[in-house]
């Protein structure tokens, strides 16, 4: 019994560490992932804060599609969905729930930057304003 629950309790723990990864085409990505992603020339490259925090500094040749904009959807039909798509925020929650948007609405290959922009400059990385 004690091993049948050990097994259960396993199998349990597995499946829970997937959760978000698994056949959803989102994957939560590092600086580093991002920056050997953003070489490839067909990747499309998104800020998600708001018009003002993304005028304060920004990842050169992102774009800005403000998450909290009442035209959020309308604005994300901008996007090709056949490309790979990066999305990043100040920390990551908004990218990350924008991202699973994205995957609702059809697009196969959906990154998001673990920590955001504070992250990015945390590791160094350049910042445009």
């Amino acid at each position: 019994m004690k091993k049948l629950l050990f097994v259960l309790g396993l199998i349990l723990f597995s499946v829970s560490g997937c959760k978000g990864q698994l056949d959803t085409g989102l994957k939560d990505i590092s600086v580093e992932e991002m920056q050997s992603l953003l070489k490839v020339d067909d990747v499309q490259l998104v800020d998600v804060r708001t018009l003002e925090e993304y005028e304060s500094g920004f990842i050169a040749n992102a774009q800005n599609i403000d998450y909290y904009s009442p035209t959020l959807d309308e604005d994300l039909k901008i996007l090709d969905k056949k490309k790979p798509v990066i999305l990043y925020c100040r920390s990551g929650k908004r990218s990350r729930d924008c991202s699973e948007k994205l995957i609702e609405a059809g697009f196969q290959k959906v990154y998001n930057l673990k920590g955001g922009i504070l992250e990015w400059e945390h590791e160094g990385m350049e910042i445009n304003y």
